[in-house]
């Protein structure tokens, strides 16, 4: 896939973040993050699922509201990154654990 396709790509994960803001319930929220995680899978866009999973965890322990925004922002940085080797993914991982840890 070249790099017009990707960016398209991270275009529409963006746009799919974007979107779960106005949705209601954790339900439908960790249906959509598993969604994005699955599609970033699937192109490589390592933070984005290193986010993802941290997110799916924190709905499964029960966190809910303005946090939940914030990890959305947060996941919407790690679709559109530039970087995807494992530096990356570490560095989105601990944003999250120092941004959001229970």
């Amino acid at each position: 896939m070249g790099s017009d396709g990707l960016s398209d790509i991270r275009h529409d994960l963006a746009n799919r973040v974007a979107a779960i803001e106005w949705r209601a319930g954790p339900a439908r929220i960790a249906d959509e993050v598993d969604r994005i995680r699955a599609i970033a899978h699937r192109h490589r866009l390592l933070p984005a699922v290193t986010v993802a999973h941290l997110l799916g965890s924190a709905l499964a322990r029960g966190e809910r509201g303005a946090l939940i925004h914030g990890w959305l922002a947060l996941l919407r940085e790690a679709v559109v990154s530039e970087r995807q080797d494992q530096g990356a993914c570490d560095a989105f991982a601990a944003a999250c654990t120092v941004r959001f840890a229970a």
